[in-house]
């Protein structure tokens, strides 16, 4: 068995989740400053999370899911996942962004699984509070070694796509690192650099 990880937020899908959730607010433009400047590595990612999810309190769960069901996906994004699956490897997804998005994502992508965050909601709104898997900087490799462990699968069998700070814990359990149109802080720890938007040039790498 060999293993493939992607990022959500800017590698599977074309852009950053919380920033459209920001739109109906009016908050997009401040939002989308801090997300950059966490996947910057500029910013504690926790404490960059947690501070944009309090601006998206008293948002409607059912724009979330609108919004969620209707994020553009990476071009080359569906191909590529059959493709890694057809070479005999499992294909998991793990974001610092929030289960809304990755398990609708699931059923059109048809990856394996998928790892990420829950945005709280009391009455149909969001309470601005958020938890799960992914909150924090070493969360990806932290998560990565347990698949490993469970599924027995090495570093030298899995491969890991990510774009930003937040995906450097995952590139240290990987023998195949591959920085996809990402930032200079994740691009120095890569051993592939894409920064062409087209998933397929992964397949290139693949064996």
């Amino acid at each position: 068995m060999k293993l493939a990880v992607f990022d959500f937020d800017s590698t599977l899908m074309d852009g950053e989740t919380i920033d459209f959730l920001a739109e109906p607010l009016g908050l997009k433009e401040k939002v989308a400053i801090i997300t950059e400047r966490a996947m910057r590595g500029e910013l504690d990612f926790f404490e960059s999370l947690t501070t944009r999810v309090q601006l998206l309190e008293g948002l409607a769960v059912e724009t979330v899911d609108t919004i969620c069901q209707n994020l553009p996906f990476m071009p080359g994004a569906e191909e590529t996942i059959t493709e890694l699956k057809n070479f005999g490897y499992k294909v998991v997804v793990f974001s610092g962004g929030f289960r809304n998005a990755t398990r609708h994502a699931r059923e059109i992508l048809g990856f394996d699984a998928d790892f990420s965050n829950v945005l709280h909601a009391k009455d149909g709104q969001l309470t601005g509070l958020v938890g799960g898997d992914m909150m924090f900087d070493f969360s990806k490799g932290d998560m990565l070694e347990r698949l490993q462990a469970l599924l027995g699968v090495t570093p030298k069998e899995t491969l890991v796509v990510g774009d930003g700070a937040n995906d450097r814990s995952m590139f240290a359990h990987a023998e195949t690192r591959i920085a996809f149109c990402a930032k200079e802080i994740l691009k120095k720890e890569a051993n592939i650099v894409i920064d062409k938007k087209d998933l397929t040039q992964i397949l290139a790498h693949v064996s």
